[in-house]
């Protein structure tokens, strides 16, 4: 999609047609118990659009690692 292409009406299309190349594919073969990360707001999105999957940041990815692992310490 890179950054705002995407966004734009008269890109949103081609920003689809790229994704259905390999992404959107690869997305819809994981199953709903696997965690998709994307580092870009605009991956993000696209991600959603084509696939109906939502996508985390990888800070977001890490955060909630994070607080598993305290909760399970803390049993």
């Amino acid at each position: 999609m890179a950054g705002s292409f995407g966004y734009e009406k008269e890109h949103y299309e081609v920003s689809m047609d790229i994704g259905e190349l390999v992404l959107f594919p690869a997305v819809r073969t994981m199953g709903s118990d696997v965690i998709i990360s994307s580092p870009g707001t605009s991956c993000c999105h696209q991600i959603s659009d084509g696939t109906g999957r939502t996508a985390l940041h990888p800070a977001e990815v890490l955060r909630a690692a994070c607080r598993e692992n305290v909760a399970a310490a803390s049993v």
